[in-house]
């Protein structure tokens, strides 16, 4: 499919999905949110791609939703947009495999959003984020009001969202919601050569791993746990866990097949 609003390539297993709207500041309007739907789907069954990256063309990584469409939503629409948004972060959040955001610039509302759908968050030392809605009268409506107090706490959650205010990279990774920071220019590079490891490991050991995380974190400890040890007796009889005990016993690289 030719995309208007995405670049979409591969580098070996490793695809590099850009969101590509430089002029309005990677905003998300409805046909960017369902072209990432499309690609999302194309990776899930691609057997080649064993990591992606996600990232923004130009100055920005996603500067929020598109105002232009948010102006027009009355109580029908909103919900529907505010329930396709929805899904493409839950569809992430299943897709079996690692996804990484390289945020390059501003991760404003839709922005953080999606960033926070994606299992490990990378950002340039001239990263902003921040959730804005309510400058507009309004709130998150792709989950961030959910995820946020998920990944830095109740509190913290609430004063970004009730305040709108944006915030410097390095609050962002004081308060845990980015895991490394890099200069400009060595994002990318940082990225991919992460990505690159990530697709090297076990495909079923990532897909099993981050199930087991997602669910674990929404539920108790001891249930968790159970799903856990499900998990782990299923991955006991892959081709995958055979192949890479069998390697590491022979000393050579193990080659995965992800079966």
């Amino acid at each position: 499919m030719d995309y208007k609003n995405i670049k979409f390539e591969k580098e070996d297993a490793v695809a590099i999905v850009t969101i590509n709207r430089p002029k309005a500041m990677n905003a998300l309007n409805d046909e960017t949110v369902d072209e990432l739907h499309h690609v999302f789907d194309a990776i899930a069954v691609d057997e080649e791609v064993r990591c992606v990256i996600l990232t923004g063309e130009g100055k920005a990584f996603v500067a929020g939703a598109d105002i232009g469409e948010l102006a027009e939503c009355d109580v029908q629409s909103g919900h529907k947009k505010c329930k396709i948004g929805q899904a493409l972060m839950f569809k992430m959040e299943a897709l079996p495999k690692a996804i990484i955001a390289a945020v390059n610039g501003f991760a404003l509302g839709g922005g953080c959003e999606i960033a926070m759908a994606c299992d490990i968050r990378l950002a340039s030392e001239k990263a902003r984020f921040g959730q804005p809605e309510s400058t507009l009268g309004i709130i998150p409506g792709y989950g961030g009001t959910q995820r946020l107090a998920r990944l830095v706490g109740y509190g913290k959650a609430k004063q970004w969202i009730f305040t709108g205010d944006i915030y410097p990279v390095t609050e962002a990774l004081r308060i845990g919601l980015v895991d490394e920071v890099y200069p400009v220019e060595e994002l990318m590079p940082k990225a991919k050569e992460m990505a690159a490891k990530i697709a090297s490991r076990g495909p079923v050991a990532i897909a099993y791993a981050k199930e087991a995380v997602n669910r674990g974190i929404n539920t108790t400890l001891d249930a968790g746990c159970e799903h856990e040890a499900s998990l782990f007796a299923g991955i006991c009889a892959s081709m995958d866990k055979n192949e890479g005990t069998r390697a590491f016993l022979e000393k050579r690289p193990a080659r995965f097949v992800g079966k």
